[in-house]
């Protein structure tokens, strides 16, 4: 027994005490209603954001009124004027439809309207000549395209062909627009120069010059429901001016 409790032995349990009390002191005793790695992981979690709801808070009282400053919008604002200005030509009927066309539609652009409206003319009366039926319905509305689908059916049945050359449109203008509370339409007159001649079975000039450039004038309605998801217009009435 008293070789049992020798000095060195006393020294050893007089550490092991020491550690042992650093130790509980550090990690602490479990009580049984210790919380999961996951438990404590979801409180620091909610924790932190109760901090973040703190800090963005906002304070229920009115603030001071600001002015809006949106360069981009003014900017929009003032080429709509100067596309509209340009291409009225005065005339403010045509100003006031642009313009209304416009507030229906924010996408919409007199400058790229005329661009597609020409680009639009030229394979309209190009796919004609051609009897190019799939191109004519994609670009016109449907009373439309079955008056040109007739023209090119009677003019098959006759056995007659044309011989076509779109050369340019030396004018352009646009001569009305308008919003019906359902479609836009814009009203172009097209002031074009083609060369045209048509032939009959037997190769005989029937009508035009093979070897003359020729003006024809064109106005042709064309509209858009600024609520459709389709981007493109369509022709929807055409008529041949003197």
């Amino acid at each position: 027994m008293e070789d049992f409790f020798d000095l060195p032995t006393l020294i050893v349990i007089g550490l092991a005490i020491v550690i042992l009390f650093r130790l509980r002191s550090v990690l602490g005793t479990r009580t049984g209603n210790e919380r999961s790695p996951l438990e404590r992981r979801e409180a620091a979690a909610k924790a932190q954001g109760a901090k973040t709801t703190e800090e963005t808070v906002v304070q229920m009282r009115p603030r001071p009124v600001e002015p809006v400053h949106d360069a981009d919008t003014e900017r929009q604002a003032r080429r709509l004027a100067t596309e509209i200005e340009q291409l009225a030509h005065g005339d403010e009927k045509v100003a006031a439809g642009l313009k209304t066309v416009a507030d229906a539609d924010p996408s919409f652009s007199p400058k790229v309207f005329m661009e597609g409206a020409k680009a639009a003319y030229e394979m309209i009366v190009t796919a004609f000549a051609q009897g190019d039926r799939k191109t004519l319905k994609n670009l016109l509305e449907k009373d439309v395209y079955e008056g040109f689908e007739k023209a090119i059916g009677d003019r098959e049945a006759a056995g007659n062909k044309i011989d076509f050359t779109f050369v340019g449109l030396p004018r352009i203008e646009i001569a009305d627009a308008e919003f019906d509370k359902r479609n836009a339409n814009v009203t172009i007159r097209f002031y074009a120069e083609v060369v045209s001649a048509t032939r009959d079975k037997d190769g005989n000039l029937i009508e035009g010059n093979a070897d003359q450039v020729t003006t024809i004038a064109d106005e042709w309605t064309f509209a858009r429901n600024p609520r459709s998801r389709d981007p493109n217009w369509k022709l929807v009435a055409t008529s041949q001016l003197e």
